[in-house]
């Protein structure tokens, strides 16, 4: 049976993944540290990084040069064990190309799973691991070539 806890510990770990989208499609880069920890480690497609600054420059290389944006999460699986928690999440990302609103789009298809640890401020992300199914569309959208898109 389900406790109380856990189903408040899963609400918000909910409300952090929609807060991450909207962070993205707003490009409030300042409040990543809301969802995600400062010594945070994450897999986008290429390599391995680590910390909140890297975060943050990972998502402005793409997104501060496109225009547009919508980051679609969910299908949410989450499990919560006393103050850690995974969740797995199918994500949609839709670019379109800066300036040009019926122009070019850029589709990534897959999703985020994360390791959560509960910290004083609440529920963060400490790892991430997005796993690409599928691209679609003109990647010039993101200024990305071939070998980066991975990390789109």
């Amino acid at each position: 049976m389900t406790d109380l806890q856990s189903l408040l510990d899963e609400r918000a770990i909910t409300r952090g993944l929609s807060r991450f989208a909207r962070i993205l499609d707003q490009k409030r880069w300042d409040d990543l540290g809301d969802v995600f920890a400062d010594d945070l480690t994450f897999h986008y497609g290429v390599e391995e990084q680590q910390g909140i600054v890297a975060l943050r420059e990972q998502m402005r290389r793409f997104l501060d040069i496109c225009g547009n944006t919508q980051h679609l999460i969910g299908s949410l699986l989450i499990d919560v064990d006393g103050d850690q928690a995974v969740s797995r999440a199918y994500v949609q990302a839709r670019h379109q190309r800066r300036n040009d609103p019926v122009g070019p789009i850029f589709d990534s298809t897959g999703e985020y799973v994360d390791k959560w640890q509960r910290r004083p401020e609440g529920w963060r992300i400490v790892r991430r691991d997005a796993l690409w199914f599928l691209h679609h569309g003109d990647a010039g959208v993101l200024a990305a070539g071939e070998a980066d898109l991975g990390q789109a």
